[in-house]
This record gives structure tokens, C-alpha cells and sequence, in this order.
């Protein structure tokens, strides 16, 4: 059943993770899987070592708060 890779920047917030867990569940038991079938797993990135546009998003989001 379904497997559901998230990746987030590490600065995400518990709360944000628990509702993109609830959220991803949410969209698979609506289609009609059982819930003890589906797994979310949530990957945290520290933002120096994801880039976006070239640039590390510490330095290309700072203007931006993470959930």
C-alpha cells in the first residue's frame, strides 16, 4: 500500500509535520485505502543543504518563515 515520501526543510515545525501526515492520510483514506495501510515519512533537509534556483534556500527563502 501507499508510501508516501515527504521532504521538508528541517525547521519545520511539530505541528506542520503532524498536519501534512493527517493531510496525506486524509487524501489516500478518501480514495478508499485502509489507514493502518498507509505510511507517510517525513525527511528533514536543513535548509543550507537543499538549493532552489541555484542558490541555498537559508539564503534564497530567508524572507520566508517556515511552518
Amino acid at each position: 500500500m501507499p508510501i508516501v515520501h515527504v521532504y521538508v526543510f528541517k525547521e519545520f515545525s511539530e505541528e506542520a509535520k503532524r498536519k501534512t501526515i493527517e493531510g496525506i492520510t486524509k487524501v489516500f483514506t478518501d480514495m478508499g485505502i485502509p489507514i493502518e495501510a498507509i505510511e507517510v515519512i517525513i525527511h528533514e533537509i536543513p535548509m543550507e543543504n537543499w538549493g532552489i534556483g541555484g542558490r541555498q534556500a537559508n539564503e534564497k527563502l530567508k524572507h520566508i518563515k517556515v511552518p
